[in-house]
């Protein structure tokens, strides 16, 4: 996950709605079925969506009151303090 990505995404969000990032994420997650595609192809698609989910998860936590700013820092140290483990 990139933390910029996910700060252009939850802008994104907050121009537009939410439902653009899931209908798309929903289209991406559809798209992993075709079977020609490379595990590149696959990578790259599945840290798109999860940068999706990250934006969405932060775009709550912007919602439920969180300063964008710390919303996307407590995000970054969930995922870092998960990948640790």
């Amino acid at each position: 996950m990139k933390l910029p990505v996910i700060k252009h995404l939850t802008q994104f969000i907050e121009a537009n709605d939410e439902d653009y990032l899931v209908e798309t994420i929903e289209t991406l997650e559809d798209l992993t079925e075709v079977s020609s595609l490379k595990d590149e192809e696959l990578d790259v698609i599945g840290e798109l969506i999860s940068n999706m989910y990250g934006a969405i998860e932060v775009h709550k936590m912007i919602k439920d009151g969180t300063p964008k700013k710390e919303a996307l820092n407590n995000f970054m140290s969930r995922v870092m303090g998960a990948i640790d483990k």
